[in-house]
């Protein structure tokens, strides 16, 4: 008994719908980044930025809200570049951590690092603006220590209505 043309269409139709559902998502354009992440940062915050209990923070919401504001883009930028040490809260748990600083990384690196975390990680509207290199070097030119970090995010969130 053969099938008519109409329902061998509708099955192709639908095996074509079902591989492009089951493909892999499209490529972040802040593959580089993850890479980085992966290599720097995922030991403590874990490969999918969700933190490490006592020991590292989740990435996964207040990145994405840094990004939206001027003081906060500036926070993303100083903890890469100069760490964060001392008691934080984040999403009602306390971490009380040393991050290291990481210098090392140049400006275009870090830029790529914190927008794979800003967008991929925390899920950033797409209204957001890509941080770029420049931001970064210009914190790199007004180093502070790690504890002045800590103190300046408390300024972001109150900026923030945290």
């Amino acid at each position: 008994m053969s099938r008519p043309a109409s329902a061998i269409a509708a099955g192709m139709a639908c095996a074509a719908s079902c591989a492009a559902l089951a493909a892999d998502p499209p490529a972040s354009p802040y593959a580089a980044g993850g890479e980085m992440f992966e290599a720097n940062c995922a030991v403590c915050h874990g490969a999918k930025g969700l933190g490490t209990p006592s020991l590292a923070p989740p990435l996964t919401s207040n990145p994405a809200r840094y990004a939206t504001i001027p003081e906060g883009r500036r926070q993303l930028a100083m903890t890469v570049l100069n760490g964060m040490f001392g008691g934080i809260e984040v999403d009602g748990k306390h971490f009380d951590f040393k991050m290291p600083e990481f210098t090392q990384l140049d400006d275009a690196a870090l830029a790529a690092v914190l927008n794979f975390v800003v967008f991929d990680l925390a899920n950033a509207p797409p209204q957001t603006q890509p941080l770029a290199a420049p931001e970064i070097a210009a914190e790199r030119a007004h180093p502070v220590d790690g504890a002045a970090v800590r103190e300046h995010r408390a300024l972001v969130l109150a900026a923030l209505g945290s």
